[in-house]
């Protein structure tokens, strides 16, 4: 896949999507990125997801605030600063702590995380 170089500013990213309370907001979808996604994540205190897994890499940057990581069943309290890495396969969530919070996600080879999330974005919204 080639891709070019690009500049997302704040003016021009796509609306969040609203999933189990956070809000995601895509800023590099795999077609811009080979190989990556990037989302931009948002939430209330306790929001997040529940324990999964799935195949690909996925990191996180906490921009704001503190959020309580699980991997494979160790939890860790994680403040603005810090940096999450989850290998495929692994089982893991997080919810954001008191006040809510900010991460920057990062998605490995492989991810569908943007498709999914707007799935269950659009699907949450037709329930409404």
């Amino acid at each position: 896949m080639s891709t070019k170089p690009f500049v997302v500013g704040p003016d021009q990213r796509p609306s969040a999507l609203s999933v189990m309370g956070a809000k995601i907001t895509p800023l590099a979808p795999e077609a811009a990125m080979s190989d990556l996604q990037v989302t931009y994540q948002t939430g209330e205190e306790g929001v997040g997801p529940p324990p999964h897994s799935h195949n690909w890499d996925e990191s996180f940057f906490i921009t704001k605030g503190e959020v309580l990581f699980t991997c494979d069943g160790s939890t860790s309290k994680c403040n603005a600063g810090t940096f999450v890495h989850v290998l495929g396969g692994t089982v893991h969530a997080f919810s954001f702590g008191p006040g809510g919070g900010e991460i920057l996600e990062i998605t490995g080879k492989g991810s569908n995380a943007i498709r999914m999330f707007t799935d269950i974005s659009q699907e949450s919204a037709r329930v409404r």
